[in-house]
């Protein structure tokens, strides 16, 4: 029999959205089970929890009957582990604000190798796996230092792997705040009109210093075949009524590309190598090596298709941590359980916003502390 490693880095080679609900869903089901197991026997007080749980795992028979965690959990200090601290590579801790605790999670070496190849493995499905210029909208220091980076600093590296140059379009004045740098931004466009280009920022960053200043002056970047990523930030842009159509629409108009090339994508720091990119329909999709159940927010029962309710996202990626089943604090609607246009499998869902009087922690800024 394959060790949990063996089926881990099995299903990371499939394509990550080429599995029906009916093949993933045992696949998931029996390496979760043994996840699980693992889980228990390293960590005395998660086995107690395991045993607790009304359905025990071995006798579950699909995967949203399996024991799961509130992710608030991670704000347990020392952080959950299943590792020794000899092995611990990194610690990722969730930003929070001013007097709220951040959730952490430790990652040793081969966590963080399949955070890797998961992230690597989603995004190349929907932009590709070439290399090409990368214009990102941020300052050169936020992804300065390499031992210690928040969320933005993280996501700048994350996307190198596509990369073939990187260019920072922002820089910091003298009271080391965010500006456009014009010339660098406009020299890039000139060099890449008509070339495959990514683009990476966090939504208000987006909106703040690149959409507003060049749509106040009536530029327009000309780059048609770019993808534009963006994560985080949507509560900065609430107070000045920027709804998701008006920032896509707005960034397609300075970029002078289709709305359907730019891509938000929702992730936690408790869901590691899993992030969830926008399709062309809309609609956000979970991986071959993970799944989403959207549960009522009253009785925590599956919901229908169409239903709003809370967000549980699973993965079989972390295995220095119990990472594996977790209930969020965020709000989603099932669009489908299967058959979303784009034509990737499994369920599909819209992300609704924050459950009511859960704590805002900080737009998912991540911070990576090296041990």
């Amino acid at each position: 029999m394959q060790s949990i490693e063996q089926r881990i880095d099995s299903l990371l080679t499939l394509s990550p959205y080429g599995l029906t609900p009916e093949e993933k869903g045992p696949k998931l089901l029996e390496l979760l089970r043994d996840e699980l197991d693992y889980a228990a026997a390293r960590h005395a007080g998660f086995g107690n929890y395991i045993r607790c749980w009304p359905c025990h795992p071995r006798v579950a028979s699909r995967v949203e009957q399996l024991p799961f965690l509130p992710v608030g959990i991670f704000k347990a200090d020392p952080p959950l582990s299943l590792v020794e601290p000899q092995d611990v590579k990194r610690t990722l801790a969730s930003s929070a604000t001013t007097g709220q605790v951040p959730s952490k999670v430790v990652v040793d070496s081969p966590t963080a190798r399949r955070m890797t190849k998961g992230v690597v493995a989603i995004l190349q499905d929907f932009i590709g796996p070439a290399r090409r210029p990368y214009l990102v909208v941020d300052a050169p220091a936020t992804a300065a230092n390499a031992h210690e980076l928040g969320a933005r600093g993280a996501a700048i590296q994350g996307l190198q792997p596509f990369a073939n140059q990187v260019t920072y379009c922002l820089r910091l004045d003298d009271r080391r705040e965010l500006e456009l740098d014009l010339d660098s931004l406009t020299k890039f466009a000139q060099v890449h009109r008509g070339s495959a280009v990514l683009v990476y920022g966090f939504t208000y960053i987006l909106w703040n210093h690149l959409v507003k200043p060049l749509t106040a002056q009536g530029l327009c970047l000309d780059l048609p075949n770019v993808h534009i990523l963006h994560s985080g930030g949507w509560k900065r842009l609430q107070a000045q009524a920027v709804d998701k159509g008006t920032f896509n629409r707005g960034l397609a108009a300075v970029f002078g590309c289709a709305v359907e090339r730019v891509i938000d994508f929702y992730g936690l720091v408790e869901n590691v190598g899993i992030i969830y990119p926008d399709c062309p329909a809309g609609n956000k999709h979970a991986p071959v090596f993970g799944e989403v159940v959207i549960r009522d927010p009253l009785t925590l029962a599956p919901v229908a298709e169409g239903g709003i309710g809370i967000i549980q996202v699973c993965s079989v990626l972390p295995t220095s941590f119990p990472g594996y089943s977790l209930l969020t604090e965020d709000l989603a609607q099932v669009i489908r359980f299967d058959g979303c246009p784009c034509g990737r499998r499994g369920i599909c869902f819209r992300f609704a916003g924050r459950v009511p009087k859960a704590e805002t922690r900080g737009c998912g800024n991540v911070q990576a502390q090296r041990q």
